[in-house]
Formats: structure tokens, sequence, C-alpha cells
């Protein structure tokens, strides 16, 4: 899923509570379906690990990349080396091979170090997306909080983004299946 799917949850999750029925002489208590409150809960926490999971199989795929090119780099240099040991009946035979291993040997290790590098960013660009997304999903639940608060009365302020969680506010539940916030 993406963070576009975590925002529609939050969306649905916001209009449940939004939308509830309130309770008799209780201004700041509603009901809601406890299944479908937990249902969408449990979609939200199953969507967040999926960008850390792609940036594990992004730093797996880097790693095999790397991988084989070292493998390349070694297969270029033991052909070269062959390809030298052919030759070894003139001097300058010699000379030119060996020269021409180096160079194939310093242009693998040039294109696998380049390879290390892109691959690097790449990593560094998808987890700072996921950190993105993350914040991004954060920063509306603190809204909707926020919104759930103040349509609440007001009785608790909105907590800063820096402090610590507060401790969920206690709910009852009923025979019928609902949770009711207090």
């Amino acid at each position: 899923m993406e963070n576009g799917d975590v925002i529609e949850l939050l969306d649905s999750l916001y209009s449940m509570i939004s939308e509830a029925w309130g309770v008799p002489l209780g201004n700041d208590k509603c009901i809601i379906e406890r299944e479908k409150a937990l249902d969408i809960i449990n979609e939200i926490k199953a969507t967040m690990p999926s960008s850390l999971a792609e940036a594990k199989r992004l730093v797996a795929a880097r790693d095999e990349f790397i991988g084989n090119a070292k493998k390349e780099a070694e297969a270029l240099r033991k052909s070269s080396e062959e390809k030298a040991r052919s030759m070894i009946e003139e001097q300058e035979i010699i000379r030119v091979a060996r020269s021409r291993s180096s160079e194939m040997i310093a242009s693998a290790e040039a294109k696998s170090a380049e390879l290390r590098k892109v691959a690097g960013d790449y990593v560094d660009d998808v987890m700072r997306q996921a950190e993105e997304s993350i914040r991004t999903a954060l920063e509306t639940i603190q809204t909707a909080h926020s919104a759930v608060q103040s349509a609440n009365g007001g009785r608790r302020p909105a907590a800063p983004a820096a402090q610590a969680p507060q401790k969920p506010r206690e709910r009852s539940t009923d025979e019928n299946n609902f949770i009711t916030l207090q």
C-alpha cells in the first residue's frame, strides 16, 4: 500500500468517529462499531511496515548487484590473466597483455565503485521517502487526534509533536460490541 492508502484509512476512521452517534447526556462521548474501527487500525498497522520492507528489499538487491559486479570483475581479471599466459612467447605481447589486464581491472573496480555509489544513493533516497511518508502519516494522525479532542469540547490540549505519546483514553464497551470513548 502507498502513503495515500494510509491517509484514506485515517480519513475513514476520522469519519467513523465524527459521524458516530452521541451518548445521551454525554456531549463528549460517542458510540462506534468496535470491529470496524479495529479493522481500520489493523490495516494502518499493516501498511506502515511496507515502506520499510521495500527499503530492506532494495538494500538486499543492492548487495546482490555489488556481488555480481565483483564476480564480473573477478571473471575479467581471470580472463586477462589467461590471455596474458597464452602470449608469453614474445616480450612485447606480454607487456601489452599486462597493461590491458590492469586497465580492465581498474575499469571493473571503477564500475563497481560507481555501482556501489549509485545503489547507495538510491537506497538513501528510498529511505528518505519512507521517513517522509511515516512523518506525514504521523502528522495526519496528530491532526486527527487534535480534531477529535477539539470535537470533545477541548477537554485536553493537543500534544506537541515532540512530546511522548499520551496514555490512551479509557474506553468502555457495551454488549452490542460498540466502543464508547471518554
